[in-house]
């Protein structure tokens, strides 16, 4: 696991999810961004879409980017030409590999599935071009089948063999063992691409890395079809704090990136979101807070500036004495025991009134009116 490297498809995948349409200036600004925090690797996007995606695509490759480009194809000679027409040197070729995916693409033919294959890499490879190419529903192939693609993808010149759960229906358990042997079989690398219909791509990331992929796919805020993708800011984290290995992504910028997809997506990221949800290092809870405030790493796992966050002190419903005096305090407000009891109290009925926590203006306001109820008794 000492060596990974990310390869980012925001760009194609994430943008797969309904309802979610880049324009070329975004699409640009989102390559710019992945490439000048680190990402070793884009998937731009799929030039047999048409025009305005080949434009767009053309647009980043002129870019001169340190991070690799690849487009994605099927195994299609036409793809691979409407990628090298965009400029592009690394094919991505996908290939159906479960039966329930040849059936409906091929009906059932799977000796031309292979077929198409050899001759779009052989084409891609007569070219000069770097070709990889994946598996689409490995999680659910025949795993002797699975198997025979990938040596022929080897065999007929393939860099790279991508194992995708493409419904998300593995675990980690499973994915460490069909990925491990894999990786045994193969001479070239693995990569893993997973999906979050059960809420496991992450973890489902980790595993397969842990079972010997060195790339790893990955979509900022885990945008992507149906339930997303493995999250960028997620696995680049998990990686660096559990696994102790350092991808090389300047991570302070990953809140940053993670608002500019959002806003460029449509898509807002719940507050509760790994990383880059907003309360991410907000505390609220009394002894949460309490524990915080003498030591940050009682209730938090990393320092929030880590990702290009701040700590924030919330008061509200499950608020403490501690915090509610840390936080006035700040504007030079002390409360004795019993005042600060009285605000405490009306913060938690305000705060179940408002079915949310307050502001500092209203936190102020209620000392304001406690100190009047006070003076005029």
């Amino acid at each position: 696991m000492n060596k990974v490297l990310i390869n980012d498809t925001t760009l194609r995948d994430g943008e797969q999810a309904a309802g979610v349409a880049f324009n070329l200036q975004e699409k640009v600004a989102i390559a710019k961004f992945l490439d000048a925090i680190g990402v070793h690797e884009i998937e731009v996007g799929i030039p047999a879409m048409g025009e305005s995606e080949m434009r767009a695509i053309a647009a980043i490759s002129e870019l001169g980017l340190s991070a690799k480009l690849l487009g994605w194809n099927r195994a299609v000679i036409s793809d691979i030409q409407a990628s090298m027409a965009c400029g592009l040197t690394r094919m991505h070729i996908s290939i159906p590999v479960s039966g329930i995916q040849i059936a409906a693409k091929f009906h059932g033919q799977w000796r031309i599935t292979l077929q198409q294959l050899k001759d779009s890499i052989s084409f891609a490879v007569d070219q000069g071009l770097w070709v990889a190419v994946g598996g689409e529903d490995s999680s659910r192939a025949d795993e002797n089948f699975l198997f025979d693609v990938a040596h022929y993808a080897q065999e007929w010149g393939a860099s790279r063999f991508r194992f995708c759960d493409t419904v998300g229906v593995l675990d980690p358990f499973s994915t460490y063992t069909k990925v491990n042997r894999l990786v045994a079989a193969l001479l070239i690398p693995v990569e893993i691409h997973t999906h979050n219909d059960f809420g496991l791509a992450t973890a489902n990331a980790l595993a397969g890395i842990k079972a010997g992929a060195s790339s790893v796919n990955t979509t900022v805020n885990g945008l992507g079809e149906r339930a997303g993708n493995a999250a960028l800011e997620e696995v680049v984290m998990a990686l660096k704090r559990i696994h102790g290995i350092d991808v090389g992504i300047e991570t302070p910028r990953l809140l940053e990136l993670s608002r500019l997809v959002a806003a460029a997506s449509g898509c807002s990221v719940p507050p509760w979101k790994a990383i880059v949800g907003e309360n991410t290092f907000a505390h609220e809870s009394g002894i949460h807070a309490h524990g915080v405030l003498q030591n940050p790493t009682t209730y938090e796992p990393f320092a929030p500036e880590e990702v290009g966050w701040e700590r924030r002190l919330v008061v509200g419903k499950h608020s403490g004495r501690h915090l509610l005096s840390n936080v006035l305090q700040q504007y030079g407000i002390i409360l004795n025991t019993e005042e600060t009891q009285s605000v405490l109290d009306a913060v938690r009925q305000q705060s179940i009134q408002k079915k949310r926590s307050l502001t500092t203006q209203e936190v102020l306001h209620l000392v304001y009116e406690q100190r009047v109820s006070h003076a005029i008794r």
